[in-house]
Parts: C-alpha cells; sequence; structure tokens
C-alpha cells in the first residue's frame, strides 16, 4: 500500500502543478456544482421528450442515484480517513490551492467523481447514444480532473469515485428498467 500511496501523491503533485491563473478560474467554474444547472436541465428536458409521462417514474430513481452515490461517498470518507492532499501535512506545502478552498478533511472518495460518473453511466445507458456517451463521459471525467487541480483529491480518491459512481449508475438504471418494464409493459 505504501508503494501505491507514493505513486498516487507524485501523480497528484505532477497533475496538480500543472496549474496558471486562467486554469485555475477555469478550474473552479467547472467543480462548481450550480454552475451545471444549465446542463441538468438540458438533460431533464431531453428525459422528458423522450420518455414523457414515463419520466414520473424515472425522477425518483435519479434523485435515488445522486443519494446513493453522494452518501456511500460520505461514507467512505468517514470509513478510510484519507486526508485530502490540501490537508496533508506531510505535502500540503506543495500543493496548488484556488481560493484559498481546502475542503473537508477526508477525501477518498470523490463525491464529484461518484456523483458526475452515476450520471454519466445513468443516461448513457439510457439514451444509448454514442456521441453523448463520450460528451458526458468526457465532462465527468473534466469535473473530476478539476478536484485533482484544485488540490483536494488524489487520483485514487477521483478513481474511487469514478468506480462508486459507475456501479450506483448502473445499478440504478437497471432498478428502474426493471420497474418500468413492469409499469409499462405492453398488455398483451
Amino acid at each position: 500500500m505504501d508503494v501505491i500511496d507514493k505513486l498516487d501523491t507524485q501523480f497528484f503533485l505532477f497533475l496538480n502543478g500543472l496549474n496558471s491563473p486562467f486554469w485555475d478560474q477555469v478550474m473552479w467554474f467547472i467543480s462548481g456544482k450550480k454552475e451545471w444547472l444549465p446542463l441538468y436541465l438540458v438533460l431533464l428536458g431531453w428525459i422528458i421528450y423522450r420518455f414523457r409521462w414515463r419520466t414520473i417514474l424515472m425522477i425518483p430513481f435519479l434523485v435515488l442515484m445522486i443519494l446513493l452515490s453522494d452518501q456511500i461517498s460520505g461514507f467512505l470518507k468517514a470509513g478510510v480517513e484519507r486526508l485530502r492532499p490540501s490537508r496533508d501535512p506531510f505535502i500540503s506545502e506543495l500543493v496548488h490551492i484556488v481560493n484559498n478552498y481546502r475542503g473537508g478533511l477526508y477525501g477518498f472518495v470523490s463525491a464529484h467523481a461518484a456523483n458526475s460518473f452515476a450520471l454519466a453511466s445513468f443516461t448513457s445507458l439510457l439514451f444509448r447514444v454514442p456521441w453523448y456517451s463520450f460528451a458526458i463521459f468526457f465532462w465527468a471525467a473534466l469535473v473530476s480532473y478539476s478536484r485533482i487541480y484544485l488540490g483536494v483529491h488524489y487520483p485514487g480518491d477521483i478513481l474511487g469515485g469514478l468506480l462508486l459512481g459507475i456501479l450506483v449508475g448502473t445499478f440504478v438504471f437497471r432498478a428502474w428498467e426493471y420497474t418500468d418494464s413492469r409499469v409499462y409493459r405492453p398488455k398483451a
């Protein structure tokens, strides 16, 4: 584990060190939550357009998906207790911080990564459009990288969030798909 931890730290310091005043502001924006509200509204509009009344059944599953990915990541942070790079006394002086933001105490797993990859997985399976899948996973990766750039997550935290998000997104999609097939199945 020490070797993996050291590699994770070295990779973090390399990625976090690729900074400039311009990218500070870009990554701060990308990492924001409210900034992505237009994207979420467009996705909701596309879901309503494509699935009409079936959207009513889907909304609780979308809420469940975000709750699960967010709460499980919080549970893991409290259980693992891995300090964020910005809070780690051994490297905190080397970490590039933006707008004096350091995040909470613990960082494994990244809730930003878990939530964005859960949404990417669910909607990618839902729409099954190749260009959309590429774009939404690119968005999730960009949001996740912004957390490394801002100094609040190691790459391992992001990888953990990515795996958690894909698992939760896929699981909740399959649960919605099963429920949807039972509620809206064609009558014989």
